[in-house]
């Protein structure tokens, strides 16, 4: 046996402990059975996804289609379509029990992906896919027959190293077909590995240009002035994701990004290169210490400990690869840069930062929201009927007694506000646009859990749907949850006015007892408006996924009241 990575070593353990603890979800959801090489096989793609995309267990479980007629696709996420574009992320994983960490990416593996993108993606291909694939692939193909413009990102995932000379030679023959739509990305053993590290603190030199100022706020210190856009690219390849608060998703990619193609296209024209600095808005960096001569007049030496980078990662990303495409021409332009000193537990004030300096590109508002006032209150109104409120996100699993503000806000928008397609397909809006008729402020925690109870006990069916289950359920379980949230009121003979405290251990112990009737009926209701839809035409998944987007639907079902 030759010598092991470890990198590698460790991502094994990774994978060993996710076989374990997703021993339920590996059963009941992905239904893997006693094969223990495929749970391995598995589990390391759920590694690759939940941590270089930070998702949820459950967000990770639900993309995961490996399986026969799967196209070499092992893994498939994506977003509703935004200002229409459709970005959606595949994933195929390799995973070798050779832990030297030297096993190259398959070209064959490349070839499956060329071939699957080319079409899968066609609504008007015919293809053959596993049950998991086929759903997820017809609602994307629905999003595409109306006008959405699909931007991939190609991961191929390997604990070894990146793909070989011969894989390259048919991606850079693949970018010929697909243009810019497709973007490519490797991640081993080592780039997981720097993810898992990611908190690890930074303490970095920075090297301004020209003069800056240092001020003092409140007894904080802010440093304002510019950097090369080369020394941006060392920074970012030095220290890559942990940059960046661990989450690369925030790189959106050059491809199908208008921001972050023009600030591409300004780094490559020589002519504009030296206006980049006033293009561009700048880094918004937070620290713990900053030091510096300050007996020195221009060009500082900035010795940064804590630095992270809490706005403008997509402009350090793009940075990193025009530089890499351009290597020293890159050097005339410069980047504003704005390094605020901190307290180390000043954690709202960073995200405060976070939230008014991201302009550019959104960022997930959910954390930001965390300290709101009606957050704090639904939190202890959550906590006092023995139950758990997770405002934040978190690296750890949910417990079978707690809610997350995400899937608080996903049950509540559906059932309460009678807006299960927005729930659904307006997840970026549910702390943004959304937030307030979500949270109101006579939203309870009797109200907020019996909506998550109910929104549980929908998804669980269409995760593990039954022998002749219906067809639509995989688009429509919003609209079942909204549905059984109208049922269980009329049994109880209460408004929803009238759901708080006093009555909830009888609206709870009903959705325990009735929610597979609740379901049974909602899914009879659903089926008979949607007859008469289809009555003329062929009923496929492609359209059954684009009604359940409408709210004409929603209005048939609840007579107005959308």
């Amino acid at each position: 046996m030759g010598a092991m990575s470890l990198a590698a070593q460790i991502i094994d353990q990774q994978v060993s402990g996710i076989v374990e603890r997703q021993s339920e979800a590996f059963d009941n959801e992905l239904r893997l059975g006693n094969d223990a090489p495929r749970r391995r096989s598995i589990a390391f793609l759920f590694l690759v996804a939940k941590t270089a995309f930070d998702l949820t267990d459950e967000q990770t479980i639900d993309g995961i289609v490996d399986g026969g007629n799967d196209f070499g696709i092992d893994a498939l996420y994506f977003e509703p379509p935004d200002d229409g574009e459709l970005h959606i992320t595949l994933i195929q994983g390799k995973y070798r029990t050779d832990l030297s960490g030297v096993s190259a990416f398959p070209e064959n593996g490349i070839a499956r992906m060329i071939d699957a993108i080319g079409t899968l993606f066609d609504p008007a291909r015919p293809v053959q896919l596993n049950r998991r694939l086929n759903e997820r692939i017809e609602e994307l193909r629905s999003f595409v027959r109306d006008g959405a413009v699909p931007r991939v990102t190609a991961v191929a995932a390997i604990n070894g190293t990146r793909w070989t000379a011969q894989a390259e030679q048919r991606i850079d023959n693949a970018e010929r077909e697909f243009g810019e739509q497709v973007e490519w990305r490797h991640i081993g053993a080592e780039e997981i590995l720097a993810l898992l590290q990611a908190r690890k603190p930074i303490n970095a030199e920075l090297k301004l240009t020209g003069t800056a100022t240092v001020e003092t706020f409140d007894f904080r210190r802010v440093l304002t002035g510019r950097m090369s856009v080369a020394e941006l690219a060392r920074l970012t390849d030095q220290y890559d994701n942990r940059l960046f608060e661990r989450n690369i998703r925030r790189y959106l990619g050059l491809a199908g990004n208008r921001v972050n193609e023009a600030v591409a296209a300004t780094l490559r024209e020589r002519n504009q290169r030296s206006n980049f600095y006033f293009y561009n808005n700048g880094i918004t960096i937070t620290c713990s210490q900053f030091r510096h001569n300050a007996l020195q007049k221009e060009n500082w030496s900035v010795q940064v400990s804590d630095l992270q980078i809490v706005n403008g990662g997509q402009t350090a990303r793009t940075v990193q690869h025009i530089a890499r495409e351009i290597g020293p021409l890159i050097g005339d332009a410069e980047v504003l840069v704005r390094l605020y000193e901190l307290e180390q537990n000043d954690a709202e004030l960073v995200e405060a930062i976070t939230f008014a300096t991201n302009s550019q590109n959104p960022v997930d508002l959910r954390d930001l929201k965390a300290n709101d006032a009606r957050q704090q209150t639904l939190g202890q109104s959550i906590s006092a009927l023995g139950y758990k409120y997770r405002a934040k996100r978190e690296d750890r699993p949910v417990s079978s007694d707690e809610f997350t503000s995400a899937v608080i806000a996903e049950a509540v928008l559906a059932i309460w506000r009678e807006k299960p397609h927005q729930a659904r397909f307006r997840s970026r809006q549910h702390f943004g646009a959304l937030y307030r008729r979500i949270f109101t402020p006579d939203l309870n925690g009797a109200q907020a859990i019996v909506a998550a109870l109910l929104h549980r006990h929908s998804e669980n069916h269409r995760k593990r749907p039954p022998q002749g289950a219906p067809d639509f359920l995989a688009y429509g379980s919003r609209f079942i949850a909204m549905l059984m949230g109208r049922y269980l009121l009329d049994e109880l003979g209460i408004s929803l006015r009238e759901l708080d405290h006093r009555n909830f251990a009888a609206a709870r112990d009903l959705v325990h007892q009735k929610a597979s009737d609740y379901v049974s009926r909602a899914e009879r209701q659903i089926g008979d408006a949607l007859d008469p839809l289809f009555r003329n035409r062929e009923r496929t998944l492609q359209r059954l996924s684009a009604t359940f987007r409408r709210a004409d639907l929603v209005e048939m079902l609840v007579g107005g009241g959308a």
